[in-house]
């Protein structure tokens, strides 16, 4: 199986947030090839700034450590077909421009979009052909 990570499924894991237990199966399932983990890098940008801001470099270079520790693929271009999906999604809902880039990833490689954004992405799920793996909400800071 294929999931996407977004931002937030890396930051529940970290923070052993509710969800980190659904994120730490996908990411040892991955390490025993029994799936296949991929993020890109404008959601991990948004993790790593994120930890940056909230706590400090020690802690926001963990991030990219784990990355390397669980072979996480991380995609680091987007494709023409990516570009204009994340476009209209960007356009036709309320998300950020990483969500957008994160599920559109997700439906090219017809893989399993791994979140806690409910408010953002269930109308998504809803209308688009969009597997979600959905954590609970992350609580509000």
């Amino acid at each position: 199986m294929t999931f996407i990570l977004d931002a937030c499924a890396l930051i529940a894991f970290l923070n052993d947030e509710e969800g980190a237990a659904i994120v730490e199966n996908l990411l040892d399932r991955s390490v025993s090839g029994e799936g296949t983990i991929f993020m890109s890098i404008v959601n991990l940008l948004e993790a790593y700034y994120g930890e940056l801001r909230d706590k400090d470099i020690e802690t926001a270079r963990i991030v990219l450590d784990m990355i390397q520790n669980y072979s996480i693929r991380i995609i680091d271009t987007i494709t023409h077909g990516v570009f204009h999906e994340a476009a209209r999604l960007k356009s036709g809902y309320k998300l950020s421009l990483a969500d957008a880039i994160g599920v559109a990833t997700a439906k090219d490689l017809s893989g399993h979009f791994v979140t806690s954004d409910h408010s953002e992405l269930e109308i998504i799920e809803q209308q688009e052909s969009l597997s979600v793996l959905w954590l609970p909400a992350r609580p509000k800071k």
